[in-house]
């Protein structure tokens, strides 16, 4: 039962925001940009704009782009790198606006990344304890569980304001630096909104799985 409780509502709340943003960005990609130019080219523009020494790698996948920090490499996929479309431009100006935050040295950003080895520890460690607490009715070891947990929850919430304002600085330089049309940025914010809102949906269900986790270490 706390093992459905935990996975079957989230399984079903992340597909369908994946649905959603796919579907985003499958519309944003029919349009190409009037300026013609890919989303390397629109990620290099504003890194120069700024001033930034940080490179552009290609990597296989959909939607797998992101930057990189401690190498200081943008990494784009296909459909987006090698296109013209406002969806494509939209993600790669967006993964610029982290390399912004990383480049001035943004609170959020910092924090992020500093959780990000503990994240990775809690998403292994948490789980078994709190099987094992469940199977044993042992309150303690779901509640060390929940505690574990937590660490992501303080992540996602983190992650949060991070995206929200890779985002916002994407739009600004879009449109000020003329890369996209002003007809054309509307496009390029659905785009952003939906990948937004993946990150929301993240973050309500650690919060709810957090929630069932010290229900369940009270009963």
């Amino acid at each position: 039962m706390l093992y459905l409780l935990l996975f079957i509502p989230p399984l079903i709340l992340g597909a369908l925001g994946q649905m959603w943003v796919k579907r985003a960005f499958a519309d944003g990609s029919k349009v190409h940009a009037a300026t013609g130019m890919t989303g390397a080219q629109v990620a290099r523009r504003m890194l120069e704009s700024g001033g930034l020494d940080v490179g552009i790698d290609s990597i296989g996948g959909s939607l797998s782009d992101h930057y990189d920090p401690r190498a200081k490499v943008m990494r784009l996929s296909q459909p987006v790198g090698n296109s013209d479309t406002i969806a494509a431009v939209a993600v790669a100006a967006h993964e610029t606006g982290h390399a912004f935050q990383d480049a001035r040295r943004e609170s959020m950003f910092r924090m992020r990344g500093s959780l990000a080895p503990a994240v990775g520890f809690a998403s292994q460690a948490w789980f078994p304890l709190a099987m094992i607490g469940f199977f044993a009715q042992a309150s303690g070891l779901i509640l060390v569980g929940a505690a574990i947990f937590a660490v992501t929850v303080v992540f996602q919430l983190v992650t949060l304001p991070v995206e929200f304002g890779a985002s916002r600085r994407a739009m600004q330089m879009l449109g000020a630096q003329g890369i996209l049309m002003p007809e054309e940025l509307p496009v390029a914010r659905k785009v952003l909104t939906a990948a937004a809102l993946t990150y929301v949906i993240g973050t309500l269900i650690a919060v709810y799985q957090l929630a069932i986790l010290l229900l369940q270490s009270r009963n």
